[in-house]
């Protein structure tokens, strides 16, 4: 018994920035690592970027330098900031507990002029 309500997607022109957030109803969030993925139309899921319990990130090699993943164990919430967002970052967004494996209902950012 799990929600995690995701907000921040949107649409943005290239180069610009976006935060996407997601706060999850559980304690077991503060011992659980957190992820986001995305997944564009006609490809996989990927993993974009995931952060543990210690504060340890990891990043997909083609956000490196430009994405952000963050926590704030307080307010059960994990956050992606986004900048200079190119239109290959289009997709639906989703944010995953691992411990519980729950996934968000995805939230969607459309990069485009």
């Amino acid at each position: 018994q799990v929600q995690l309500v995701e907000s921040g997607g949107g649409l943005v022109q290239p180069g610009g920035s976006l935060r996407l957030s997601c706060a999850a109803s559980a304690t077991i969030f503060r011992f659980s690592t957190m992820s986001w993925y995305r997944q564009a139309p006609g490809k996989q899921r990927e993993l974009v970027a995931s952060i543990d319990r210690t504060m340890g990130t990891n990043y997909a090699d083609s956000v490196k330098g430009r994405f952000t993943i963050s926590r704030d164990d307080g307010k059960n919430t994990v956050y992606l900031q986004m900048n200079s967002l190119k239109p290959g970052d289009t997709a639906v967004y989703y944010c995953y507990l691992d411990v519980l494996r729950a996934w968000g209902q995805g939230t969607q950012v459309t990069v485009s002029s």
